[in-house]
């Protein structure tokens, strides 16, 4: 029992982080048709805002919402400056892949200068632990699991219900019908751009208040957010959402069984696999688009 207990709260957790860093992800592709390899960047930038924010006494319910905001903004700056650019020119994928390389290269750099390499931490979203049948969890990751599913259906409803998420929807679906019906598609990139930073800095808090910042904490996230984008398929964010809970499972199995050792092999493992059956993803399409 207290195995199986220890399983769930673990894949809770770790699908949560999962979730908030995969739908990033995969709602550029699904908008714009490419990967954005400085996304962990992104979330590692947006802890250390919030440090610095948490440095100058501002409280945490003000610090997040407000870290969200800045990083919004720095992933449209991003979009603007490194992807819009290129955007209608051969090879893009690769091309974007560099640049955003590139980019976030930079921001490391950026991020070592201001604040020097010694490990930082966020205050817990709650403070304390508490005991549930037996198993005892920290109040901080209880937290995460309540928190991201009301963030991801706030994005369902904001993709579903509102002028400005049908119009990603659509552009998504086709982007020249989108320019005919007068939408104005490179103020939506720069909108997915930003939505996707915002999300990926709700992830770096998240993370920065159960284990200690470093200007390279968002590399391990952004290969597990990749992982769970291919397994769940490509062609939507609905499929990362339900493969990064999953995959958190499958890797809370894992190390609770064969250590932390084994687990990124045996993940490796049956990702390819799974793409050997089904290369579109496990709950992917052939066609891309916000469902």
């Amino acid at each position: 029992m207290d195995a199986a207990l220890q399983i769930l709260f673990g894949g809770l957790f770790q699908g949560s982080l999962f979730a908030m860093m995969a739908v990033g992800l995969a709602l550029i592709w699904t908008t714009i048709g490419v990967f954005n390899f400085s996304h962990g960047v992104m979330m590692m930038l947006g802890a250390y805002v919030a440090w610095q924010l948490s440095a100058w006494s501002i409280p945490l319910f003000i610090v997040l919402p407000a870290t969200m905001l800045i990083m919004a903004g720095v992933g449209w700056l991003l979009q603007a400056s490194v992807v819009r650019p290129l955007i209608g020119r051969p090879n893009i994928v690769l091309v974007v892949v560099i640049t955003t390389l590139a980019a976030a290269s930079l921001v490391e750099n950026g991020v070592l200068e201001i604040w020097g390499p010694r490990s930082k931490q966020l205050p817990t979203l709650i403070e304390g632990n508490t005991q549930i049948l037996g198993v005892g969890v920290s109040m901080h990751q209880i937290a995460i699991i309540l928190i991201t599913p009301v963030i991801l259906g706030a994005l369902w409803l904001f993709l579903n219900r509102t002028r400005l998420g049908l119009a990603l929807r659509a552009v998504a679906q086709n982007e020249d019908a989108s320019l005919l019906v007068g939408l104005n598609v490179t103020a939506l990139y720069g909108l997915a751009f930003a939505i996707a930073a915002a999300l990926a800095a709700l992830a770096g808090i998240f993370m920065g208040g159960y284990r200690f910042m470093s200007p390279v904490m968002g590399a391990d996230p952004l290969l597990k957010a990749l992982i769970v984008v291919v397994f769940g398929g490509l062609s939507s964010i609905s499929g990362p959402i339900f493969a990064a809970y999953l995959i958190g499972f499958f890797e809370a199995i894992c190390s609770y069984y064969f250590g932390l050792y084994w687990t990124p092999a045996l993940l490796f493992a049956v990702l390819i696999l799974m793409l050997m059956i089904k290369p579109e993803g496990l709950f992917g399409a052939k066609t891309r688009g916000l469902a």
